[in-house]
């Protein structure tokens, strides 16, 4: 079995970069603990907490579209429903390890796992 560090995504609307295209498709790679603890070390998540999403966010997405190198000013210009998006796409495979779902049908309680792409609630 390979252990799968990288996870598609597609954004409910997607970045627009600076000549007006709209990039929705993106990769996501788990993130290290490096990721979650340098940039505690950054000014702007001392002077203000919340930007700590937007440094992680930018060090784990590795492409978004045909944008290569994901960097905090691309994450800052994302509409507020993507960044959500982009928070519990991050929070579902680095707590469960994968983008799988792992679903109980109510009915007969068979349990089964959902591959695929995370779609949101």
């Amino acid at each position: 079995m390979v252990f799968q560090t990288e996870f598609e995504f597609n954004l409910p609307r997607g970045y627009v970069d600076e000549e007006g295209t709209l990039h929705k498709k993106g990769v996501m790679r788990l993130a290290t603990a490096a990721d979650e603890i340098l940039p505690m070390k950054d000014a702007r998540v001392q002077s203000n907490p919340a930007y700590l999403t937007v440094i992680l966010l930018s060090r784990v997405v590795i492409r978004l579209g045909t944008v290569q190198g994901v960097n905090t000013k691309i994450i800052e210009n994302l509409f507020a429903s993507d960044l959500a998006y982009l928070q519990e796409f991050y929070r579902r495979i680095n707590e469960n390890g994968s983008g799988k779902l792992n679903i109980t049908c109510p009915k007969c309680e068979h349990k089964f796992e959902l591959a695929g792409e995370y779609q949101g609630e």
